[in-house]
């Protein structure tokens, strides 16, 4: 999956007062879209000796092994000779970056979704600055302390018998499948999330609820949580057609994944299609 970058390391601890050397990379990001360069399969993110900028908003982001990440929140004059804008998802389906460079830019782009939205205190409007002891925003109004915000969320591989339940979302023009999934709401588990993702998308019961492993996945911020259980009775699927637009029983033998395999999703179809056990 896409952290899996063994035996690379990614150091993601508050580092105060960290300059950026000049082989350093830099996070840049306009119009929700990364600047980045290189060619497919090798795509970079530019170096920091690559601007001639005069920067005051540099944020140390995390390091992979001693290669630092540095997020530029300025507004830069010009754009780089070589790189181009680019959506995260874009980049994924396109440039097919290698994946210490992917998993970078996953969690480069949580981290830069929170600084943006946290210029201001939530509970007073009053402007924050950053902590210098720990990775958060501080308001010097009413000493509101915010921290990097992490949303749980589950994807459930529901199986029946030697079939597993595979869907497509409404609204989303992706070809593949994938697998039921939400966001944990207030006061309840992630089983009973389980239990109520599928309820809600599908129409159906569940039992034996196991939980599989997780996975960090910064497009909205939230730590993915897998789970396997099994259909309870009666198995016939009533789509919730806000939320998908197909779901269907699929053979163990006839599942076919996702174009690459740095989600937990395609993890666990694969999974599932591999172990006859399950």
């Amino acid at each position: 999956m896409i952290q899996d970058i063994r035996p690379h390391q990614l150091k993601n601890e508050f580092i105060v007062n960290v300059k950026p050397d000049l082989e350093d990379f830099i996070i840049y990001i306009e119009d929700d879209k990364f600047l980045v360069g290189g060619k497919e399969g090798a795509m970079l993110f530019p170096r920091f000796k690559e601007f001639n900028d005069d920067f005051e908003h540099i944020i140390y982001l995390f390091s992979i092994e001693e290669q630092k990440f540095f997020l530029i929140t300025d507004k830069i004059n010009n754009t780089l000779v070589d790189y181009k804008f680019m959506s995260l998802k874009d980049i994924r389906s396109q440039m097919k970056a290698p994946l210490t460079m992917m998993f970078a830019a996953y969690t480069a782009w949580h981290l830069a979704l929170w600084y943006r939205d946290n210029q201001f205190c939530g509970r007073c409007g009053n402007k924050t600055k950053h902590s210098e002891t720990e990775r958060a925003v501080i308001c010097n109004s009413c000493g509101h302390i915010i921290y990097p915000k992490i949303m749980p969320a589950v994807i459930v591989g529901v199986t029946n018998g030697n079939q597993l339940l595979l869907t497509k979302y409404a609204h989303r023009n992706l070809p593949y499948y994938a697998l039921i999934a939400g966001f944990v709401e207030i006061g309840e588990t992630v089983e009973e999330c389980v239990q109520r993702e599928v309820m809600e998308e599908v129409g159906l019961k569940v039992k034996n609820i196991r939980y599989y492993k997780s996975q960090p996945w910064g497009v909205v911020q939230d730590l993915l949580m897998g789970f396997f259980c099994e259909v309870d009775g009666d198995t016939t699927i009533k789509l919730e057609r806000n939320e998908l637009k197909e779901a269907v029983w699929t053979a163990r033998e006839d599942i076919i994944g996702q174009s690459d395999d740095w989600s937990l999703t395609h993890n666990m179809m694969m999974k599932f299609k591999e172990e006859n056990n399950m």
